[in-house]
């Protein structure tokens, strides 16, 4: 059976819904439910934190009696496996629904369109794909390290019209305004870490928190290190968690960062820098979902070298720097400009006075 504009309707509101748990989720994904009898919604709910009910149990907690016959509409495909919680699609089969719509499969291989199938097997009317690119958006990271075993990263700078983020003697605050910081900020609160360089700290001292809109959950901090330079003085350390990537066994120095309480991970390449797939990795294997880098032209242009880079938050104040200031990206000169990196534009807004420019590699 196909989807009807009902469906429509109905997804649109479970979206909603689910993007109540965009800061709260990690490591799982951002899940709306809502439960539709004769026309009217008896039941609803989101997942709000890992270890917590599902967003079908809270929908289904509402509906009571009133589930029985009924649609659930589902971001993602109900679990079918036990983790910390019960199965979904067997809450969803006692309760009785007569039709259950889904956005998406789910990529989890423990899932993975059993639970779709667990329904069926049991007489229930299943239909999946209604607002999936929405769904998926929603879920980007969640579906890149279960699918690639590694997370969704984005690569987030602020610079002037001429591509400047600092003067040449490393200032760069503030070259955007209020606005776009606050904007920024929320990009930090839905990431389940925010990363950096060892430049980015000495010139900056950055926390890297979240602070400029509430939130309930700060994202682990991490500080791409080779040789194991962040000062013992540097605020990253300062409470919340933190991540020291590096690539060399100076034990006295591992042992002097983990007593300020990182944590102290070594992954070096084959010319001495820190490994950024292997790191990403390494992130998923943690249940990183999605990494923000706020980090200077130097990361960034390895970030982009390795291809780590899965989509660019750019803000561009209205302003020029100069040919001396420090540029975006460091990145090897081009010959020709058929090997220039293609972009797509996502989405162009103005923040503010500010431009925002969201862009992924094509």
């Amino acid at each position: 059976m196909s989807a009807t504009a009902d469906d429509y309707r109905w997804m649109a509101r479970a979206l909603e819904l689910a993007e109540r748990g965009l800061f709260t989720t990690t490591p799982n994904p951002r899940v709306g439910c809502v439960i539709v009898r004769d026309g009217a919604i008896v039941g609803e709910g989101w997942h709000v934190r890992a270890g917590e009910p599902h967003a079908e149990v809270h929908a289904l907690a509402m509906a009571g009696e009133q589930a029985r016959g009924a649609t659930a509409y589902v971001t993602l495909e109900p679990c079918s496996h036990h983790g910390r919680t019960p199965p979904c699609a067997d809450a969803l089969v006692k309760a009785g629904v007569a039709r259950v719509v889904a956005a998406m499969e789910d990529p989890n291989p423990l899932v993975a369109g059993r639970g779709m199938a667990r329904l069926s097997d049991a007489g229930i009317e299943t239909l999946a794909g209604v607002q999936e690119n929405e769904a998926r958006e929603l879920n980007i990271g969640f579906i890149s390290r279960m699918t690639r075993g590694r997370p969704w990263l984005r690569l987030k700078a602020a610079a002037t019209l001429d591509g400047k983020t600092a003067l040449n003697n490393g200032v760069s605050q503030w070259i955007t305004g209020d606005d776009a910081r606050r904007d920024a900020h929320r990009w930090r609160a839905r990431s389940c870490a925010v990363l950096t360089g060892i430049g980015t700290v000495r010139d900056d001292d950055p926390q890297l928190n979240v602070r400029a809109i509430p939130t309930e959950r700060q994202p682990l901090r991490i500080v791409v290190d080779a040789r194991l330079e962040t000062p013992l003085t540097a605020r990253i350390l300062d409470g919340g968690r933190v991540l020291v990537a590096g690539a060399i066994q100076d034990d006295e120095r591992i042992a002097a960062l983990q007593r300020r309480g990182a944590d102290v991970l070594i992954l070096p390449n084959k010319g001495g820098k820190v490994d950024l797939p292997a790191l990403m990795t390494e992130l998923g294997r943690r249940g990183i979902n999605e990494v923000l880098a706020e980090s200077g032209f130097k990361l960034n242009g390895s970030l982009l070298r390795e291809d780590c880079v899965d989509e660019l938050i750019l803000y561009l104040a209205p302003a020029l720097a100069g040919d001396d200031a420090r540029g975006l990206f460091n990145l090897p000169a081009l010959s020709s400009l058929a090997d220039k990196r293609e972009l797509a534009f996502r989405d162009v807004r103005q923040i503010g006075r500010d431009l925002r420019i969201i862009a992924r590699p094509c």
